[in-house]
């Protein structure tokens, strides 16, 4: 089996998970024009690692566990949806009281577990990643191809953690180029459009839940 294959497309998988702009891409990218990378990066990091449990999950053929998580899809996504929407209304009203720019990134409005706890709630309330990651990986012909094997999953789930988490730092680090340069007014801004997004994401899972259990 081609291992180096397996990292290539591994990590791949990992930021094509993580890359398109969602709730999550942007708290994190508020986090780090508020706070500063680190805050920012910290997030990314909590959502990287709810990206890992879903990899586990698909990698290892956990079947019970996806049967379980299929069977509670609809409480899940209810949950999600509506942490999205209280994330939105939190965001619309957080007050732009930013740090000094030469200490900004050093202390963030929380701690940084609970910044990681987050974004992985945010994560591992999101049904649908399981199902994103079980297609990317049904299509990856390197392990299609060969006999499967615990250490060639353990090896695309290390490698689709590791591109999730590059992204994460990729984007915190151009990110925060700018964070210094912010000042409360355009963060004032930055809250108002990033809330409103976010409370639009939770509506949006909250009305497709509605629709799929009426229609």
């Amino acid at each position: 089996m081609d291992y180096l294959l397996l990292v290539f497309s591994g990590a791949a998988i990992g930021v094509i998970a993580a890359a398109p702009i969602g709730p999550v891409n942007l708290i994190c990218i508020r986090r780090t024009l508020a706070y500063g990378p680190v805050n920012g990066f910290m997030s990314g990091l909590g959502a990287a690692i709810g990206d890992g449990v879903f990899a586990v999950i698909t990698a290892f053929g956990l079947t019970a566990i996806t049967q379980i998580i299929q069977g509670w899809f609809a409480p899940i996504q209810l949950v999600g949806g509506l942490m999205l929407v209280g994330f939105g209304i939190h965001t619309w009203f957080a007050k732009p009281n930013l740090p000094d720019p030469a200490k900004r990134g050093e202390n963030g409005a929380s701690s940084l577990a609970g910044t990681v706890a987050s974004t992985f709630l945010l994560t591992i309330t999101n049904p649908a990643t399981l199902f994103g990651f079980a297609a990317m990986f049904a299509g990856l012909g390197g392990i299609a191809r060969e006999q499967p094997s615990y250490l060639a999953a353990a090896i695309l789930v290390g490698a689709a953690v590791g591109g999730s988490v590059l992204w994460w730092f990729a984007i915190t680090s151009i990110v925060g180029l700018f964070h210094r340069n912010i000042d409360e007014q355009v963060m004032k801004i930055i809250n108002r459009a990033s809330g409103v997004a976010i409370f639009l994401f939770g509506f949006a899972v909250l009305g497709h839940l509605l629709w799929e259990q009426y229609r």
